[in-house]
């Protein structure tokens, strides 16, 4: 007889191995796939557009020059540094010679590619002449609120005094959507400044931001740290690393090559495979109409959460580049961000989820020890979502209780 500690072990450890072959094999056919879906897209492109879109199967040299020396730095190493077997192999000898590509994705931004939705709702940013401007929905105080799926639950002193914005970044809702822009930390900020900070002329302001937007929240902060009165960070997905490999780094970490849990399966499967990705977007996004009435019909509800709606209301282009060049490639200037934010004595509020299998807790655990002063809010049996769908009155009240302390809050973000 064996001892039950050996026999625990024992089936552990093979549990462990049996989970790990089937990884590595199920990676391994999607590598394949992605190789074989690359030369498919080139072909569909080519047929339903006249030339074939620039991937990132082949060398970083190959974009040298597309973006500018100054924004080149903001590219991830993501986009190029995803392993993939057969592509390293040259497989069936297809080397990534393009003929004669252009520098810049696809031309003008105007132009929908074949693979996107172009419905009334994902196109209206092209239309009248004011489609460079970022979606925005404004709460002024002392009016009625027109928005309350977007404001809900908030008080009446709130509404009375102040002054809040819910925004859709570049690339996602009713936003633009651009197919000659990479979507950097630049790119998203820019935008930010031109469709809320500059035309309402914000002067001081308070900051609320989501998983990715904690990025782009923190280098917007950090550029107007003299403005900036507070930003409450929800599920933030820092990783504390030095420049060099910062960018690999957050990819193996939030989106490293798992299967479960299926979250992060999904993830992974989005963040590594380009064109396998663009397949989910071709089949999702694009049919976005049919999928709203499905859910609709499934929950017997009239209207879906704007937060549904707008999930699948992007391009696979955007949600791509957004992916790498902020979450990936954003990493490489969290800490800096961070180090100007503390001096200048903005208040942090960290929420996070103990249950979030997207972004883990040890992120803003991570946090805690960069910014002493943080305030840091666990909130038990709640994930990556559930952590503000679902309890809204408490995330607000929490947000409240913050702006309370100041008298001249002015920005929701």
């Amino acid at each position: 007889m064996f001892p039950s500690s050996l026999v625990g072990k024992w089936t552990t450890k093979s549990a462990a191995t049996v989970i790990s072959a089937t990884s590595f094999i199920v990676f391994l056919i999607f590598d394949f796939l992605e190789v074989i879906f690359c030369i498919i897209y080139r072909y569909l492109d080519e047929f339903f557009e006249g030339k074939a879109y620039r991937c990132y199967c082949g060398d970083r040299g190959e974009l040298q020059g597309s973006v500018g020396d100054d924004r080149e730095s903001e590219l991830s190493e993501t986009l190029y540094g995803r392993n993939n077997v057969f592509r390293q192999m040259r497989f069936l000898g297809f080397a990534r010679k393009w003929e004669n590509r252009k520098k810049a994705f696809g031309g003008g931004g105007g132009i929908t590619v074949w693979s996107d939705c172009g419905c009334e709702s994902c196109v209206s940013w092209m239309k009248d002449g004011g489609g460079q401007n970022l979606h925005v929905v404004v709460k002024e105080p002392s009016t009625g609120d027109p928005t309350k799926t977007v404001f809900p639950n908030l008080s009446e002193p709130v509404k009375r005094n102040y002054r809040l914005f819910a925004v859709d970044l570049l690339g996602f809702g009713r936003s633009p959507k651009p197919k000659d822009c990479f979507y950097t930390l630049t790119d998203h900020l820019e935008m930010i400044e031109k469709s809320v900070i500059k035309p309402f002329e914000l002067k001081s302001f308070h900051l609320v931001a989501h998983s990715m937007g904690c990025t782009i929240s923190l280098a917007l902060a950090a550029k107007y740290s003299n403005c900036v009165k507070s930003i409450v960070l929800t599920a933030p997905p820092y990783i504390p690393s030095s420049k060099e490999g910062a960018s690999l780094t957050a990819l193996e970490k939030l989106a490293g090559k798992r299967l479960w849990p299926p979250l992060i399966f999904g993830s992974s499967f989005m963040s590594w495979y380009e064109h396998l990705g663009r397949c989910v977007c071709l089949l999702v996004c694009r049919n976005h109409r049919i999928w709203e009435k499905i859910l609709k019909l499934l929950t017997w509800r009239r209207d879906l959460h704007f937060m549904i709606m707008d999930l699948t209301r992007h391009t696979h282009h955007s949600a791509w580049h957004t992916m790498h060049n902020v979450i990936c490639g954003g990493a490489k200037f969290l800490d800096e961000n961070l180090d100007r934010l503390m001096k200048s004595g903005v208040k942090f509020c960290v929420i996070h989820g103990d249950c979030d299998n997207v972004v883990p807790l040890e992120c803003s655990e991570s946090i805690k020890s960069k910014v002493p002063n943080a305030e840091i809010n666990i909130i038990s049996n709640a994930d990556h979502c559930s952590v503000i769908m679902g309890r809204e009155k408490d995330f607000t009240r929490n947000l409240e209780h913050i702006w309370a302390s100041f008298a001249d809050t002015e920005l929701f973000l």
